[in-house]
């Protein structure tokens, strides 16, 4: 795909003739800055592109900035001007795509902003730490297996008396076999979520059966387990309140995809790879 002018060549020149930004009163986004052949540039557009500059362009003095930032509009200007307003089709879907992004990132925004009041925070944390309860702490070994039927057959031998450690050390796939399995302590949420179940109904001493996730097989020991202290609201309300607005984004995903009328035609000889033939918008 073709890029912009680069914005280093405007910023090099401005430096050397050390030009600075004129003045404006009561500016708004509409606002002209240039005409080009009939076409404004704006306060809106010059902000804008500002705002899309690699981030170490941001940090340069805004009077270097404005020059060079308008010298670019004005050059962008007058080369997209030469096609006459005819479009390219790689343009056009690109323009469509930025536009539908932007748009999609302002409602996660509000969804987001909405989920993330103070109140809401404060009632998650109390929910969740009401009994002055952290939660459990868990200490625990494994053995990582690459079928089930291997799975059962450890279980096997554990249950006529086999050495848990002996017996991760000999057979387990993870990295943990050569220390015997242990996997030392742990909270709720580092496991993935299939491990995590398990192990929550277990008891000190227990071993479990195979448990299935996306790494294998596992035949799991709890060693030990213990209660946390509830966290001040303070160290986690930041958590919290990211955990409610992922979930509320997720939430008003699902409901608006549900209500939706979506239509996926099947499409005679359409492969994965067309996602790589450029030649398709380009004309």
């Amino acid at each position: 795909m073709r890029k912009g002018l680069t914005f280093l060549q405007g910023v090099v020149f401005a430096t050397a003739f050390g030009l600075a930004a004129p003045a404006f009163a009561e500016l708004n986004a509409n606002t002209v800055v240039a005409t080009v052949n009939g076409e404004d540039i704006t306060v809106g557009n010059m902000i804008v592109a500002r705002a899309k500059l690699p981030a170490q362009y941001q940090s340069l003095p805004d009077d270097l900035l404005f020059k060079a930032l308008l010298d670019q509009l004005i050059q962008q200007t007058v080369l997209k001007q030469q096609l006459h307003g005819d479009i390219p089709e790689y343009v056009r879907l690109s323009v469509e795509h930025e536009q539908r992004s932007l748009l999609a990132s302002d409602v996660i925004e509000a969804v987001m902003e909405g989920a993330q009041t103070e109140d809401a925070i404060r009632d998650a944390y109390d929910a969740r730490y009401s009994s002055d309860d952290g939660g459990d702490e868990f200490n625990a070994s494994h053995i990582l297996l690459e079928s089930e039927e291997a799975a059962l057959e450890i279980k096997s031998q554990l249950d006529e008396g086999a050495d848990f450690a002996a017996l991760a050390k000999e057979s387990s796939t993870g990295p943990s076999g050569p220390n015997g399995g242990a996997l030392g302590w742990f909270e709720n949420g580092r496991m993935v979520p299939e491990f995590e179940a398990a192990i929550s109904d277990m008891r000190s001493g227990e071993v479990s059966g195979p448990v299935q996730t996306q790494f294998g097989w596992h035949i799991i020991k709890l060693n030990d387990r213990r209660k946390l202290e509830a966290p001040e609201y303070e160290d986690v309300r930041d958590e919290i309140a990211q955990e409610l607005a992922q979930q509320a984004v997720e939430d008003r995903i699902s409901q608006l995809t549900a209500t939706a009328t979506i239509n996926r035609p099947e499409i005679e000889n359409l492969e994965p790879s067309v996602l790589r033939d450029m030649s398709l918008i380009e004309n």
